[in-house]
Protein backbone atom coordinates (compact mmCIF):
# COMPACT_ATOMS: atom_id res chain seq x y z
CA UNK A 1 0.00 0.00 0.00
CA UNK A 2 2.91 2.30 0.75
CA UNK A 3 4.23 1.79 -2.77
CA UNK A 4 0.72 2.35 -4.14
CA UNK A 5 0.52 5.74 -2.46
CA UNK A 6 4.04 6.66 -3.56
CA UNK A 7 3.05 5.77 -7.13
CA UNK A 8 -0.07 7.88 -6.78
CA UNK A 9 1.95 10.88 -5.57
CA UNK A 10 4.24 10.50 -8.57
CA UNK A 11 1.22 10.34 -10.90
CA UNK A 12 -0.25 13.38 -9.14
CA UNK A 13 2.92 15.35 -9.89
CA UNK A 14 2.96 14.15 -13.49
CA UNK A 15 -0.64 15.27 -14.07
CA UNK A 16 -0.24 18.61 -12.32
CA UNK A 17 2.37 20.45 -14.34
CA UNK A 18 4.20 22.66 -11.87
CA UNK A 19 4.30 25.61 -14.28
CA UNK A 20 0.54 25.41 -14.89
CA UNK A 21 -0.26 25.08 -11.19
CA UNK A 22 2.00 27.88 -9.97
CA UNK A 23 0.97 29.99 -12.97
CA UNK A 24 -2.64 29.73 -11.82
CA UNK A 25 -1.65 31.50 -8.58
CA UNK A 26 1.00 34.00 -9.70
CA UNK A 27 2.18 35.46 -13.00
CA UNK A 28 5.22 33.63 -14.39
CA UNK A 29 7.61 34.89 -17.06
CA UNK A 30 9.74 32.52 -19.08
CA UNK A 31 13.46 33.24 -19.24
CA UNK A 32 15.61 30.58 -20.84
CA UNK A 33 14.73 27.16 -19.49
CA UNK A 34 13.08 28.43 -16.30
CA UNK A 35 10.09 30.57 -15.32
CA UNK A 36 10.45 33.56 -13.00
CA UNK A 37 8.25 35.68 -10.73
CA UNK A 38 8.37 37.79 -7.61
CA UNK A 39 8.24 35.35 -4.73
CA UNK A 40 4.74 34.91 -3.22
CA UNK A 41 6.28 34.00 0.14
CA UNK A 42 8.20 37.20 0.84
CA UNK A 43 8.23 40.80 -0.36
CA UNK A 44 10.58 41.62 -3.22
CA UNK A 45 10.69 43.99 -6.18
CA UNK A 46 13.05 42.01 -8.41
CA UNK A 47 11.95 38.46 -9.33
CA UNK A 48 14.06 35.80 -7.65
CA UNK A 49 11.46 33.02 -7.58
CA UNK A 50 12.33 30.40 -10.20
CA UNK A 51 10.32 27.42 -11.44
CA UNK A 52 12.33 24.60 -12.99
CA UNK A 53 9.90 23.01 -15.44
CA UNK A 54 12.16 20.11 -16.40
CA UNK A 55 12.93 18.94 -12.87
CA UNK A 56 9.59 20.12 -11.51
CA UNK A 57 10.56 22.17 -8.51
CA UNK A 58 10.57 25.83 -7.50
CA UNK A 59 13.21 27.75 -5.61
CA UNK A 60 13.42 31.32 -4.36
CA UNK A 61 16.93 32.74 -4.35
CA UNK A 62 15.75 35.48 -1.99
CA UNK A 63 14.14 33.66 0.94
CA UNK A 64 15.26 30.10 0.17
CA UNK A 65 11.75 28.65 -0.19
CA UNK A 66 11.91 25.43 -2.22
CA UNK A 67 9.56 22.62 -3.03
CA UNK A 68 7.66 20.61 -5.58
CA UNK A 69 4.12 21.20 -6.81
CA UNK A 70 2.63 19.68 -3.63
CA UNK A 71 4.84 21.86 -1.45
CA UNK A 72 3.83 25.00 -3.32
CA UNK A 73 0.10 24.39 -2.87
CA UNK A 74 0.72 23.49 0.78
CA UNK A 75 2.51 26.81 1.43
CA UNK A 76 0.35 29.04 -0.76
CA UNK A 77 -3.00 27.65 0.41
CA UNK A 78 -1.79 27.36 4.03
CA UNK A 79 -2.90 23.71 4.26
CA UNK A 80 -1.22 20.49 5.35
CA UNK A 81 0.26 17.81 3.08
CA UNK A 82 -2.91 15.75 2.86
CA UNK A 83 -5.06 18.77 2.02
CA UNK A 84 -2.54 19.81 -0.64
CA UNK A 85 -2.75 16.33 -2.18
CA UNK A 86 -6.54 16.52 -2.11
CA UNK A 87 -6.53 19.92 -3.88
CA UNK A 88 -4.22 18.68 -6.63
CA UNK A 89 -6.10 15.39 -6.95
CA UNK A 90 -9.37 17.28 -7.49
CA UNK A 91 -7.62 19.47 -10.06
CA UNK A 92 -6.42 16.42 -11.98
CA UNK A 93 -9.61 14.38 -11.50
CA UNK A 94 -7.85 11.68 -9.46
CA UNK A 95 -9.03 9.66 -6.48
CA UNK A 96 -6.64 9.67 -3.52
CA UNK A 97 -5.92 6.05 -2.53
CA UNK A 98 -5.91 4.74 1.02
CA UNK A 99 -2.55 4.37 2.79
CA UNK A 100 -1.62 1.82 5.43
CA UNK A 101 2.04 2.40 6.20
CA UNK A 102 2.71 3.69 9.70
CA UNK A 103 3.21 7.37 8.92
CA UNK A 104 0.32 7.31 6.47
CA UNK A 105 -1.83 5.58 9.06
CA UNK A 106 -1.00 8.29 11.57
CA UNK A 107 -1.78 10.97 8.98
CA UNK A 108 -5.03 9.20 8.12
CA UNK A 109 -6.01 9.00 11.80
CA UNK A 110 -5.22 12.69 12.18
CA UNK A 111 -7.30 13.49 9.10
CA UNK A 112 -10.19 11.38 10.39
CA UNK A 113 -10.03 13.15 13.73
CA UNK A 114 -9.91 16.53 12.01
CA UNK A 115 -12.83 15.62 9.75
CA UNK A 116 -14.78 14.36 12.74
CA UNK A 117 -14.21 17.55 14.72
CA UNK A 118 -15.03 19.65 11.64
CA UNK A 119 -18.34 17.79 11.32
CA UNK A 120 -19.02 18.37 15.02
CA UNK A 121 -18.43 22.12 14.67
CA UNK A 122 -20.73 22.24 11.66
CA UNK A 123 -23.45 20.42 13.63
CA UNK A 124 -22.93 22.81 16.54
CA UNK A 125 -23.30 25.80 14.20
CA UNK A 126 -26.58 24.37 12.85
CA UNK A 127 -27.78 23.77 16.40
CA UNK A 128 -27.06 27.39 17.37
CA UNK A 129 -28.74 28.66 14.20
CA UNK A 130 -31.84 26.63 15.01
CA UNK A 131 -31.89 28.12 18.50
CA UNK A 132 -31.93 31.66 17.14
CA UNK A 133 -35.23 31.18 15.39
CA UNK A 134 -36.68 28.53 17.70
CA UNK A 135 -38.82 30.95 19.76
CA UNK A 136 -36.62 31.13 22.88
CA UNK A 137 -33.90 33.56 21.81
CA UNK A 138 -35.65 36.90 22.33
CA UNK A 139 -32.60 38.54 23.92
CA UNK A 140 -30.37 37.42 21.04
CA UNK A 141 -32.79 38.68 18.39
CA UNK A 142 -33.24 41.96 20.24
CA UNK A 143 -29.47 42.46 20.27
CA UNK A 144 -29.23 41.79 16.52
CA UNK A 145 -32.02 44.28 15.91
CA UNK A 146 -30.21 46.90 18.01
CA UNK A 147 -27.18 46.40 15.75
CA UNK A 148 -29.36 46.69 12.60
CA UNK A 149 -28.52 43.12 11.57
CA UNK A 150 -31.42 41.73 9.53
CA UNK A 151 -32.46 38.05 9.54
CA UNK A 152 -31.09 37.59 6.01
CA UNK A 153 -27.67 38.94 7.05
CA UNK A 154 -27.71 36.82 10.22
CA UNK A 155 -28.32 33.72 8.09
CA UNK A 156 -25.60 34.78 5.65
CA UNK A 157 -23.08 34.71 8.48
CA UNK A 158 -24.64 31.71 10.23
CA UNK A 159 -25.25 33.68 13.43
CA UNK A 160 -26.87 31.60 16.17
CA UNK A 161 -27.76 31.51 19.85
CA UNK A 162 -26.61 29.61 22.91
CA UNK A 163 -29.54 29.48 25.32
CA UNK A 164 -27.82 27.81 28.26
CA UNK A 165 -24.80 25.71 29.24
CA UNK A 166 -26.23 22.23 28.90
CA UNK A 167 -28.28 21.89 25.69
CA UNK A 168 -25.34 21.93 23.20
CA UNK A 169 -23.39 19.13 24.97
CA UNK A 170 -26.61 17.10 25.20
CA UNK A 171 -27.28 17.63 21.49
CA UNK A 172 -23.77 16.63 20.44
CA UNK A 173 -23.68 13.54 22.65
CA UNK A 174 -27.07 12.47 21.31
CA UNK A 175 -25.71 12.92 17.77
CA UNK A 176 -23.03 10.31 18.52
CA UNK A 177 -20.02 12.48 19.37
CA UNK A 178 -17.94 11.44 22.35
CA UNK A 179 -17.15 13.59 25.36
CA UNK A 180 -13.51 13.71 24.25
CA UNK A 181 -14.52 14.96 20.79
CA UNK A 182 -16.73 17.66 22.32
CA UNK A 183 -13.77 18.87 24.36
CA UNK A 184 -11.14 18.56 21.60
CA UNK A 185 -13.28 20.62 19.23
CA UNK A 186 -13.34 23.52 21.68
CA UNK A 187 -17.14 23.72 21.42
CA UNK A 188 -17.48 22.39 24.95
CA UNK A 189 -15.59 22.77 28.20
CA UNK A 190 -15.48 20.76 31.40
CA UNK A 191 -16.34 21.87 34.93
CA UNK A 192 -14.17 20.98 37.92
CA UNK A 193 -16.59 18.15 38.59
CA UNK A 194 -16.07 16.83 35.05
CA UNK A 195 -19.45 17.93 33.73
CA UNK A 196 -19.60 18.90 30.05
CA UNK A 197 -20.79 22.46 29.36
CA UNK A 198 -21.19 24.78 26.38
CA UNK A 199 -17.94 26.79 26.12
CA UNK A 200 -19.94 29.74 24.73
CA UNK A 201 -22.92 29.37 27.04
CA UNK A 202 -25.67 32.04 26.92
CA UNK A 203 -23.96 34.08 24.23
CA UNK A 204 -24.76 35.24 20.71
CA UNK A 205 -22.82 32.84 18.51
CA UNK A 206 -20.78 33.92 15.49
CA UNK A 207 -19.24 31.01 13.55
CA UNK A 208 -15.65 31.50 12.39
CA UNK A 209 -15.27 29.89 8.96
CA UNK A 210 -11.89 29.41 7.28
CA UNK A 211 -10.96 29.80 3.61
CA UNK A 212 -11.85 26.13 3.01
CA UNK A 213 -15.46 26.80 4.15
CA UNK A 214 -15.01 24.86 7.40
CA UNK A 215 -16.47 26.03 10.72
CA UNK A 216 -13.33 26.03 12.86
CA UNK A 217 -14.37 28.07 15.89
CA UNK A 218 -17.02 30.32 17.42
CA UNK A 219 -17.01 33.85 18.70
CA UNK A 220 -19.50 34.45 21.49
CA UNK A 221 -20.95 37.84 22.46
CA UNK A 222 -22.30 38.15 26.02
CA UNK A 223 -25.78 39.67 26.25
CA UNK A 224 -26.24 40.31 29.97
CA UNK A 225 -24.34 42.95 31.98
CA UNK A 226 -21.38 41.14 33.54
CA UNK A 227 -17.75 41.56 34.49
CA UNK A 228 -16.82 38.86 31.98
CA UNK A 229 -15.29 39.75 28.60
CA UNK A 230 -17.86 40.84 26.00
CA UNK A 231 -16.40 38.50 23.38
CA UNK A 232 -14.98 35.05 23.81
CA UNK A 233 -13.37 32.90 21.12
CA UNK A 234 -13.11 29.15 20.98
CA UNK A 235 -9.73 28.14 22.41
CA UNK A 236 -7.06 27.00 19.97
CA UNK A 237 -7.57 23.47 18.65
CA UNK A 238 -6.32 21.36 15.75
CA UNK A 239 -8.98 23.18 13.71
CA UNK A 240 -8.44 26.72 14.95
CA UNK A 241 -5.36 28.89 15.26
CA UNK A 242 -6.41 32.52 15.61
CA UNK A 243 -3.12 33.83 14.21
CA UNK A 244 -3.68 31.97 10.93
CA UNK A 245 -7.30 32.97 10.33
CA UNK A 246 -9.26 36.04 9.30
CA UNK A 247 -12.96 36.37 9.96
CA UNK A 248 -15.12 36.45 6.78
CA UNK A 249 -12.27 35.15 4.59
CA UNK A 250 -14.67 32.51 3.25
CA UNK A 251 -17.01 35.12 1.73
CA UNK A 252 -14.07 37.21 0.52
CA UNK A 253 -12.77 34.16 -1.32
CA UNK A 254 -16.11 33.90 -3.13
CA UNK A 255 -15.95 37.59 -4.04
CA UNK A 256 -12.48 37.05 -5.47
CA UNK A 257 -13.66 34.17 -7.63
CA UNK A 258 -16.76 36.05 -8.76
CA UNK A 259 -14.93 39.00 -10.25
CA UNK A 260 -11.68 40.02 -8.71
CA UNK A 261 -10.79 41.80 -5.53
CA UNK A 262 -8.91 45.11 -5.89
CA UNK A 263 -8.54 45.57 -2.13
CA UNK A 264 -9.40 44.32 1.35
CA UNK A 265 -10.76 46.31 4.26
CA UNK A 266 -9.42 44.96 7.54
CA UNK A 267 -11.42 45.70 10.67
CA UNK A 268 -10.92 44.51 14.20
CA UNK A 269 -14.09 42.72 15.25
CA UNK A 270 -16.87 40.49 13.94
CA UNK A 271 -19.58 43.12 14.23
CA UNK A 272 -17.52 45.64 12.27
CA UNK A 273 -17.13 43.10 9.47
CA UNK A 274 -20.81 42.13 9.47
CA UNK A 275 -21.93 45.76 9.54
CA UNK A 276 -19.68 46.80 6.63
CA UNK A 277 -20.68 43.72 4.61
CA UNK A 278 -24.35 44.58 5.15
CA UNK A 279 -23.65 48.14 3.98
CA UNK A 280 -22.26 46.85 0.69
CA UNK A 281 -18.54 46.62 1.50
CA UNK A 282 -18.11 42.94 0.59
CA UNK A 283 -14.30 43.00 0.67
CA UNK A 284 -14.07 43.13 4.48
CA UNK A 285 -12.24 40.82 6.89
CA UNK A 286 -11.64 41.01 10.63
CA UNK A 287 -8.35 40.33 12.34
CA UNK A 288 -10.14 39.27 15.57
CA UNK A 289 -7.72 41.51 17.45
CA UNK A 290 -5.30 44.21 16.33
CA UNK A 291 -2.00 42.31 16.63
CA UNK A 292 -1.47 41.12 13.09
CA UNK A 293 0.61 38.05 12.30
CA UNK A 294 2.73 37.04 9.33
CA UNK A 295 0.28 34.23 8.58
CA UNK A 296 -2.63 36.66 8.41
CA UNK A 297 -0.60 38.98 6.19
CA UNK A 298 0.17 36.12 3.79
CA UNK A 299 -3.49 35.14 3.80
CA UNK A 300 -4.36 38.69 2.70
CA UNK A 301 -1.62 38.62 0.07
CA UNK A 302 -3.29 35.67 -1.66
CA UNK A 303 -6.31 37.81 -2.47
CA UNK A 304 -4.98 41.32 -3.05
CA UNK A 305 -1.98 43.64 -2.83
CA UNK A 306 -4.00 46.50 -1.28
CA UNK A 307 -5.29 46.55 2.29
CA UNK A 308 -7.20 49.32 4.08
CA UNK A 309 -6.81 49.19 7.85
CA UNK A 310 -10.04 50.37 9.45
CA UNK A 311 -9.81 50.03 13.22
CA UNK A 312 -11.51 52.23 15.78
CA UNK A 313 -10.90 55.95 16.37
CA UNK A 314 -8.45 55.30 19.21
CA UNK A 315 -6.21 53.18 17.01
CA UNK A 316 -3.77 55.98 16.21
CA UNK A 317 -2.52 55.94 19.79
CA UNK A 318 -1.79 52.22 19.90
CA UNK A 319 1.92 52.05 19.13
CA UNK A 320 2.29 48.29 19.21
CA UNK A 321 -0.55 47.80 16.76
CA UNK A 322 0.81 50.46 14.42
CA UNK A 323 4.15 48.64 14.35
CA UNK A 324 2.24 45.44 13.62
CA UNK A 325 1.05 46.93 10.34
CA UNK A 326 4.63 46.74 9.10
CA UNK A 327 4.06 43.00 8.85
CA UNK A 328 1.64 43.67 6.01
CA UNK A 329 4.14 46.00 4.36
CA UNK A 330 6.89 43.39 4.66
CA UNK A 331 4.71 40.95 2.74
CA UNK A 332 4.51 43.33 -0.23
CA UNK A 333 1.09 44.73 0.61
CA UNK A 334 0.29 48.39 0.01
CA UNK A 335 -1.20 49.54 3.32
CA UNK A 336 -3.52 52.52 3.74
CA UNK A 337 -5.06 53.45 7.08
CA UNK A 338 -8.62 54.74 7.31
CA UNK A 339 -8.88 57.61 9.85
CA UNK A 340 -12.01 57.13 11.94
CA UNK A 341 -13.88 59.74 14.01
CA UNK A 342 -12.51 59.78 17.56
CA UNK A 343 -14.08 57.05 19.69
CA UNK A 344 -16.03 55.43 16.83
CA UNK A 345 -15.45 52.10 15.14
CA UNK A 346 -16.58 51.16 11.59
CA UNK A 347 -19.85 49.67 12.87
CA UNK A 348 -20.64 52.93 14.71
CA UNK A 349 -19.94 54.96 11.57
CA UNK A 350 -22.20 52.81 9.38
CA UNK A 351 -25.06 52.89 11.89
CA UNK A 352 -24.80 56.64 12.55
CA UNK A 353 -23.71 57.97 9.15
CA UNK A 354 -24.71 55.22 6.77
CA UNK A 355 -22.70 53.60 3.97
CA UNK A 356 -21.93 57.00 2.45
CA UNK A 357 -20.45 58.22 5.73
CA UNK A 358 -18.13 55.26 5.86
CA UNK A 359 -17.27 55.71 2.16
CA UNK A 360 -16.00 59.21 2.99
CA UNK A 361 -13.75 57.75 5.69
CA UNK A 362 -12.46 55.22 3.19
CA UNK A 363 -11.80 57.93 0.61
CA UNK A 364 -9.64 59.79 3.12
CA UNK A 365 -7.43 56.76 3.80
CA UNK A 366 -3.76 57.64 3.97
CA UNK A 367 -0.51 55.73 3.44
CA UNK A 368 0.81 53.98 6.51
CA UNK A 369 3.77 56.35 6.94
CA UNK A 370 1.46 59.40 6.87
CA UNK A 371 -0.78 57.81 9.46
CA UNK A 372 2.18 57.07 11.72
CA UNK A 373 3.09 60.75 11.66
CA UNK A 374 -0.55 61.65 12.41
CA UNK A 375 -0.52 59.28 15.40
CA UNK A 376 2.63 60.98 16.70
CA UNK A 377 1.06 64.42 16.27
CA UNK A 378 -1.97 63.39 18.34
CA UNK A 379 0.33 62.76 21.31
CA UNK A 380 1.43 66.36 21.61
CA UNK A 381 0.00 69.80 22.27
CA UNK A 382 1.49 71.75 19.36
CA UNK A 383 0.75 75.05 21.08
CA UNK A 384 3.62 74.33 23.46
CA UNK A 385 7.17 74.90 22.21
CA UNK A 386 8.74 71.91 23.99
CA UNK A 387 6.07 69.54 22.68
CA UNK A 388 6.50 70.87 19.14
CA UNK A 389 10.18 69.93 19.40
CA UNK A 390 9.31 66.42 20.64
CA UNK A 391 6.81 66.00 17.83
CA UNK A 392 9.32 67.13 15.18
CA UNK A 393 11.99 64.79 16.55
CA UNK A 394 9.70 61.74 16.42
CA UNK A 395 8.19 62.67 13.07
CA UNK A 396 11.58 63.11 11.39
CA UNK A 397 12.61 59.64 12.54
CA UNK A 398 9.57 58.33 10.64
CA UNK A 399 10.27 60.48 7.57
CA UNK A 400 13.71 58.91 7.31
CA UNK A 401 12.01 55.58 6.53
CA UNK A 402 10.31 56.98 3.40
CA UNK A 403 11.19 55.11 0.22
CA UNK A 404 11.82 58.13 -2.04
CA UNK A 405 12.99 61.74 -1.91
CA UNK A 406 9.61 62.85 -3.28
CA UNK A 407 7.78 61.14 -0.43
CA UNK A 408 10.18 62.69 2.12
CA UNK A 409 9.60 66.17 0.70
CA UNK A 410 5.82 65.77 0.86
CA UNK A 411 5.98 64.55 4.44
CA UNK A 412 8.26 67.40 5.49
CA UNK A 413 5.79 69.90 4.03
CA UNK A 414 3.00 68.38 6.16
CA UNK A 415 5.16 68.47 9.29
CA UNK A 416 6.07 72.08 8.56
CA UNK A 417 2.40 73.02 8.26
CA UNK A 418 1.52 71.22 11.50
CA UNK A 419 4.45 72.44 13.57
CA UNK A 420 5.17 75.89 12.14
CA UNK A 421 8.84 74.93 11.64
CA UNK A 422 10.25 75.98 8.26
CA UNK A 423 10.82 73.40 5.57
CA UNK A 424 14.51 74.31 5.37
CA UNK A 425 15.04 73.79 9.10
CA UNK A 426 13.28 70.43 8.97
CA UNK A 427 15.43 69.33 6.03
CA UNK A 428 18.64 70.33 7.86
CA UNK A 429 17.55 68.45 10.99
CA UNK A 430 16.69 65.40 8.88
CA UNK A 431 20.14 65.51 7.23
CA UNK A 432 21.81 65.72 10.65
CA UNK A 433 20.03 62.68 12.09
CA UNK A 434 22.59 60.05 13.07
CA UNK A 435 22.88 57.15 10.68
CA UNK A 436 20.97 54.09 11.78
CA UNK A 437 23.21 51.17 12.55
CA UNK A 438 22.26 48.49 10.10
CA UNK A 439 22.22 44.96 11.50
CA UNK A 440 25.05 42.83 10.27
CA UNK A 441 23.85 40.41 7.60
CA UNK A 442 24.11 36.77 8.55
CA UNK A 443 27.16 35.02 7.17
CA UNK A 444 26.14 32.89 4.24
CA UNK A 445 28.67 30.16 5.07
CA UNK A 446 31.38 29.74 7.64
CA UNK A 447 34.85 30.65 6.45
CA UNK A 448 36.44 27.84 8.47
CA UNK A 449 37.77 24.73 6.78
CA UNK A 450 34.85 22.72 8.13
CA UNK A 451 32.43 25.40 6.92
CA UNK A 452 33.92 25.17 3.43
CA UNK A 453 33.68 21.38 3.49
CA UNK A 454 30.00 21.63 4.43
CA UNK A 455 29.44 24.06 1.54
CA UNK A 456 31.28 21.68 -0.77
CA UNK A 457 28.96 18.83 0.22
CA UNK A 458 25.93 20.98 -0.57
CA UNK A 459 27.44 21.92 -3.94
CA UNK A 460 28.10 18.27 -4.69
CA UNK A 461 24.52 17.29 -3.86
CA UNK A 462 23.11 20.11 -6.02
CA UNK A 463 25.30 19.13 -8.97
CA UNK A 464 24.59 15.41 -8.66
CA UNK A 465 20.87 16.13 -8.68
CA UNK A 466 20.77 18.41 -11.71
CA UNK A 467 24.02 18.84 -13.63
CA UNK A 468 24.97 16.61 -16.60
CA UNK A 469 28.71 16.89 -15.91
CA UNK A 470 28.18 15.18 -12.52
CA UNK A 471 26.16 12.28 -13.89
CA UNK A 472 29.02 9.76 -13.97
CA UNK A 473 30.56 10.58 -10.61
CA UNK A 474 31.19 7.60 -8.30
CA UNK A 475 29.37 8.41 -5.06
CA UNK A 476 31.12 5.63 -3.14
CA UNK A 477 34.44 7.52 -3.11
CA UNK A 478 33.25 9.94 -0.44
CA UNK A 479 32.21 9.68 3.17
CA UNK A 480 28.76 11.24 3.49
CA UNK A 481 28.83 12.39 7.10
CA UNK A 482 25.55 14.29 7.42
CA UNK A 483 22.30 12.35 7.26
CA UNK A 484 20.86 14.72 4.66
CA UNK A 485 23.79 14.11 2.31
CA UNK A 486 23.60 10.34 2.81
CA UNK A 487 19.91 10.53 1.91
CA UNK A 488 20.71 12.41 -1.31
CA UNK A 489 23.48 9.95 -2.21
CA UNK A 490 21.21 6.94 -1.65
CA UNK A 491 18.45 8.58 -3.69
CA UNK A 492 20.81 9.29 -6.59
CA UNK A 493 22.20 5.73 -6.52
CA UNK A 494 18.69 4.26 -6.63
CA UNK A 495 17.53 6.72 -9.31
CA UNK A 496 20.49 5.92 -11.56
CA UNK A 497 19.45 2.27 -11.55
CA UNK A 498 16.00 3.38 -12.72
CA UNK A 499 17.59 5.46 -15.48
CA UNK A 500 16.78 9.07 -14.43
CA UNK A 501 17.67 11.39 -11.56
CA UNK A 502 15.04 14.03 -10.87
CA UNK A 503 15.77 16.85 -8.44
CA UNK A 504 12.09 17.05 -7.49
CA UNK A 505 12.20 13.50 -6.09
CA UNK A 506 14.27 14.65 -3.14
CA UNK A 507 11.28 16.53 -1.70
CA UNK A 508 9.59 13.22 -0.95
CA UNK A 509 12.54 12.12 1.21
CA UNK A 510 13.59 15.17 3.20
CA UNK A 511 11.00 16.59 5.61
CA UNK A 512 13.17 19.57 6.55
CA UNK A 513 12.57 22.35 4.02
CA UNK A 514 15.66 24.24 5.21
CA UNK A 515 17.93 21.36 4.23
CA UNK A 516 16.30 21.13 0.81
CA UNK A 517 16.72 24.86 0.39
CA UNK A 518 20.42 24.58 1.22
CA UNK A 519 20.91 21.87 -1.38
CA UNK A 520 19.02 23.66 -4.13
CA UNK A 521 20.08 27.17 -3.16
CA UNK A 522 22.46 28.04 -5.97
CA UNK A 523 23.91 31.10 -4.27
CA UNK A 524 27.32 29.84 -5.30
CA UNK A 525 27.15 32.37 -8.13
CA UNK A 526 28.02 31.12 -11.59
CA UNK A 527 30.12 28.30 -10.20
CA UNK A 528 27.56 25.65 -11.11
CA UNK A 529 27.00 26.96 -14.64
CA UNK A 530 29.20 28.02 -17.54
CA UNK A 531 32.61 26.96 -18.77
CA UNK A 532 34.26 26.67 -15.33
CA UNK A 533 31.39 24.79 -13.69
CA UNK A 534 32.87 21.30 -14.05
CA UNK A 535 36.25 22.46 -12.69
CA UNK A 536 34.49 23.95 -9.66
CA UNK A 537 32.63 20.67 -9.17
CA UNK A 538 35.93 18.75 -9.31
CA UNK A 539 37.47 21.11 -6.73
CA UNK A 540 34.61 20.32 -4.39
CA UNK A 541 35.13 16.61 -4.99
CA UNK A 542 38.83 16.97 -4.11
CA UNK A 543 38.00 18.87 -0.95
CA UNK A 544 35.70 16.11 0.23
CA UNK A 545 38.03 13.31 -0.86
CA UNK A 546 40.78 14.92 1.22
CA UNK A 547 38.38 15.16 4.17
CA UNK A 548 37.54 11.45 3.85
CA UNK A 549 41.21 10.47 3.65
CA UNK A 550 42.14 12.71 6.59
CA UNK A 551 39.48 11.06 8.72
CA UNK A 552 40.59 7.56 7.70
CA UNK A 553 44.25 8.38 8.47
CA UNK A 554 43.31 9.80 11.88
CA UNK A 555 41.24 6.72 12.69
CA UNK A 556 44.10 4.41 11.61
CA UNK A 557 46.62 6.30 13.76
CA UNK A 558 44.32 6.08 16.77
CA UNK A 559 43.91 2.33 16.17
CA UNK A 560 47.68 1.94 15.78
CA UNK A 561 48.22 3.13 19.35
CA UNK A 562 45.87 0.40 20.57
CA UNK A 563 47.09 -2.42 18.25
CA UNK A 564 47.93 -5.67 20.07
CA UNK A 565 49.83 -7.60 17.39
CA UNK A 566 52.57 -6.91 14.85
CA UNK A 567 50.20 -7.98 12.05
CA UNK A 568 47.60 -5.39 13.09
CA UNK A 569 50.29 -2.68 13.21
CA UNK A 570 51.58 -3.61 9.73
CA UNK A 571 48.07 -3.47 8.25
CA UNK A 572 47.37 -0.09 9.84
CA UNK A 573 50.71 1.37 8.73
CA UNK A 574 50.06 0.11 5.20
CA UNK A 575 46.63 1.78 5.23
CA UNK A 576 48.09 5.07 6.47
CA UNK A 577 50.76 4.95 3.74
CA UNK A 578 48.18 4.27 0.96
CA UNK A 579 45.86 7.08 2.08
CA UNK A 580 48.77 9.52 2.50
CA UNK A 581 49.87 8.84 -1.10
CA UNK A 582 46.30 9.40 -2.29
CA UNK A 583 46.27 12.71 -0.44
CA UNK A 584 49.41 13.80 -2.30
CA UNK A 585 47.99 12.69 -5.66
CA UNK A 586 44.92 14.91 -5.24
CA UNK A 587 46.97 17.87 -4.03
CA UNK A 588 46.43 17.48 -0.30
CA UNK A 589 48.98 17.63 2.45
Amino acid sequence: MKDDFASFVQELKEKNDIVDVIGSYIKLERRGYNYWACCPFHHEKTPSFSVNAADRYYHCFGCGASGDVIGFVKEYENVDFNQSVQILAARAGLQVPARDDRSAEEALLKKKKRDRLSALMKDAARFYLGNLYGGRAEAHLQYLSSRSITPSVARKFGIGASLDYSSLPGHLLAAGYTKEECLESGACASTEEGRLIDAEGERLIIPIINNMDEVVAFGGRILKPTDRAKYKNTRETILFNKSKNLYNINLVKKEKRAGGLPSLIMVEGYMDAISLYSAGFRNVVASMGTSLTKEQARLCRRYTENVFISYDGDFAGQKANLRGLDILKDEGIKVRVVPMPEGLDPDDVVRKMGAEGYRKCLDSAMPLIDFRILSVMRKYDLKKTDEVRDFVREALAIVREAESETEREELLKKISAQSGVSLGALQRDLDRLPEETAPKPPKAREESAEGWRLAARFVLCACLLSKPYAAGFDLSSLGWEEAVHRTVAEYITASRKEGRVRASGIFDLLPDDSEIANILNLDFGDNLEGEHAEAYFRDCVKTLERRTLQRRIAEARAALAEAKTAEERRELLSRIDRDTKKMKNIGGS
